[in-house]
């Protein structure tokens, strides 16, 4: 991609608009608490305090709103004291300009950093930079810094106060999660009817899975609703691609299909009806046509493996509805504990997860990690802009680091496209903002409801875009200043001018150090291919040695392959919108390889639906061709990365060998055939060349 073309599309993006469900009691709760914060302090401090406290309450709300699982006072409480200690090391630091400079590059330094442990940890430590920025305008004396920071604190507290004492839809975020899970294995039993082998996203599986990772002190309130259907769900999936394949289930045409659809779309309605009933804490309500579907005949019609598969898939709705009835507001009590399928995923809580996080900082501390490069670069352009803004003959010197802060990302699309939005948003909100100042000169309070109601429109409208979001907060700070008895010329210059300037800062940062995705697509395909091979062998170990099967080994090597798998997606996403190319691998051969990986993870999640009993016997066709794959593996791995031939011819001879012995009959060598043309897929779209290309065609 050019970077005119690159240009255009982060512009595109940066001013797109979206459609999306809105939250009005919670977006009133947030500005609720930001009320509460300048009013009080406006009655019994000053508008100064006041508009410089607002900041504590207005960051707290925020970090509110993004996608975390942890509890929503446990984060407002979180940035309130990373605010805090930013609050008064910037007052201590201000005094002395040389001191602040360093203490804000090394503060951001940490800040890029935090990015290594999640998003939601990169947006607290951006708001901390933004606060400490703010603070150089404002006084200073160690007292006074102490009162501040308690000032910026305490807005914080305010945010996790009201969430406690206003609790709107409990545990909402990880019934949607689960829904949403639900859902989509809903689509895609309906797509089945029409493509047997349509391809399903696990991105919403493996969201529901973080969601259900709690604490202790979760743990002991989690609705019982919330503990079983998860579980199911993981094992509905591949029950229904198996059902649904023309190979290792019914046949493409006949009685024996139209039983498979009528089979699939029954389950599209009961998983719909089970993620309803979840969503809202409702007991479930299933179509009577549904039931009578999944009704088992007296005169069988389906046989062989697809029976196997319509029995299982039979039961396994019928836990979903059971464990969806359940009560839904009753967790387990100590002697009454909750069977093994509800028990929780362990999430680390607050102190725990310090040394993971640092572990995630040691990580990502190298020169080639976008993290690492990402925290280099904001920490030299939010000195640069502070450097650059206190030069200038404008007053609020602090909004243009601020600004480059704040729309940067460790990754080239976003950083872009939130600069564009940052400035659209910012020319729109001081314009309307000034001209609403300049007409009415509003008082203090006038000023102070004003930017509450601008604070609200912000919570509502923030997942909209982010232009929109930059729009209201750039009226909040119009309105805000106006408390103070700011100019509101003066200011709407001030911010557009500082603000183009940030937004220039932070492009140029990223074109002249960046860290393009598009040179690691070979390393990201590499690894999936190394995870989706070892869920294979994980597979086809329980065929090899059935006495021997590890459940968990098998679950463990899927999360790792989904895991791979969305780290291929994100990076070939992010890619796209880059303006170099990758000199190792096309586009057509990015497409084709992604289509034969995700083939692969397909053809070892039907065998896995269909694992034998620790009863059956030994399969030593498939200890062979597991020996094989096993060992050809990390040289194919290698030769992903270093763009060489792939080679599988020992697994192949393995294949030939094992139906020399069993024929074409069983689970799975049928499931094996179909991973050895993904791997010839593989094979082909990698080839190094025409000439390897059209040799690997020719293979049989």
């Amino acid at each position: 991609m050019t970077w005119s073309k690159a240009l255009k599309d982060t512009v595109r993006t940066g001013l797109t608009i979206e459609r999306t469900r809105l939250t009005p009691l919670v977006a009133l709760r947030g500005a609720c608490g930001v009320a509460i914060v300048i009013g009080l302090l406006l009655w019994l401090g000053s508008p100064e305090l006041a508009v410089s406290s607002a900041f504590g309450a207005f960051a707290s709300g925020l970090a509110t709103f993004q996608r975390s699982w942890r509890p929503r006072p446990v984060l407002a409480l979180a940035v309130a004291v990373g605010l805090g200690v930013s609050t008064f090391l910037g007052y201590v630091a201000a005094a002395d300009p040389l001191v602040f400079a360093v203490l804000l590059t090394v503060w951001t330094l940490l800040a890029g950093m935090a990015w290594a442990v999640g998003p939601v940890s990169g947006l607290v430590a951006t708001q901390t930079v933004a606060v400490m920025l703010v603070t150089v305008t404002l006084p200073t004396s160690v007292a006074g810094a102490l009162e501040h920071a308690g000032l910026i604190a305490f807005g914080g507290l305010v945010q996790a106060a009201l969430i406690v004492l206003l609790p709107i839809r409990p545990w909402g975020a990880q019934r949607d999660a689960l829904a949403d899970a639900l859902a989509a294995e809903a689509d895609y039993a309906r797509r089945l009817r029409h493509d047997p082998v349509a391809r399903f996203d696990p991105q919403p599986l493996m969201d529901a899975r973080e969601a259900a990772e709690l604490t202790p002190r979760q743990a002991r309130s989690r609705p019982r609703q919330l503990g079983g259907p998860r579980g199911v769900a993981e094992r509905i999936r591949p029950v229904l691609a198996s059902l649904a394949d023309p190979v290792l289930g019914a046949p493409a045409e006949g009685p024996e299909r139209d039983r498979v659809r009528d089979l699939l779309a029954a389950s599209g309605a009961v998983l719909d009806a089970v993620a309803r009933a979840i969503r809202w804490g409702r007991p479930v309500r299933l179509p009577p046509e549904a039931v009578a579907a999944l009704e088992v005949p007296e005169t069988p019609i389906l046989q062989g493996a697809a029976r196997r598969s319509a029995l299982r898939l039979i039961a396994l709705l019928g836990d979903a509805v059971e464990a969806t009835d359940e009560p839904v507001t009753t967790a387990a009590s100590p002697d009454r504990p909750e069977p093994p399928e509800h028990r929780h995923l362990l999430r680390p809580s607050v102190p725990r997860l310090v040394p993971v996080g640092l572990r995630a900082l040691r990580r990502e501390a190298r020169w080639s990690s976008p993290v690492g490069r990402h925290a280099v670069r904001v920490a030299a352009v939010a000195l640069a802009g502070y450097a650059l803004g206190s030069a200038l003959p404008f007053g609020h010197t602090y909004w243009a680091p601020m600004t480059s802060v704040m729309v940067m990302r460790p990754d080239f699309g976003q950083t872009y496209s939130r600069g564009v939005a940052r400035f659209a948003g910012t020319v729109v909100g001081v314009l309307v903002a000034g001209a609403l100042m300049a007409t009415t000169r509003p008082g203090a309070w006038v000023s102070a409801g004003l930017a509450v109601v601008c604070i609200g429109l912000m919570y509502l409208l923030m997942r909209t875009g982010y232009s929109v979001a930059s729009a209201c907060i750039a009226a909040y700070v119009v309105f805000l200043l106006g408390i103070a008895g700011e100019g509101w010329s003066q200011t709407v210059q001030e911010r557009v001018a500082l603000t183009l300037l940030g937004g220039v800062l932070a492009m140029a940062a990223y074109a002249l150090f960046p860290s393009w995705e598009t040179p690691r697509l070979r390393d990201r395909l590499a690894d999936w291919a190394r995870a989706n091979g070892r869920y294979t062998l994980a597979v086809l170990g329980a065929f090899a040695r059935p006495a021997e099967r590890k459940p968990r080994r098998v679950r463990e090597a899927l999360l790792d392959s989904r895991a791979a798998r969305t780290a291929w997606e994100d990076a070939a996403a992010r890619a796209l919108t880059e303006p170099v190319r990758h000199r190792g691998i096309s586009r057509s051969a990015e497409r084709a390889a992604e289509a034969a990986l995700a083939t692969m993870g397909r053809a070892t999640m039907l065998m896995e639906a269909h694992l034998p009993d620790r009863g059956a016997d030994p399969d030593p066709g498939a200890e062979a061709f597991a020996t094989a794959l096993e060992a050809a593996l990390p040289a194919a791995v290698q030769a992903v990365r270093d763009r060489q031939a792939l080679d599988w011819s020992g697994p192949r001879a393995a294949l030939d060998a094992w139906r020399e012995r069993a024929g074409d009959e069983g689970v799975a060598i049928r499931g094996t055939e179909l991973l050895m043309d993904a791997l010839h897929e593989l094979e082909t779209a990698l080839s190094p060349g025409p000439r390897g290309r059209n040799r690997a065609a020719r293979r049989p």
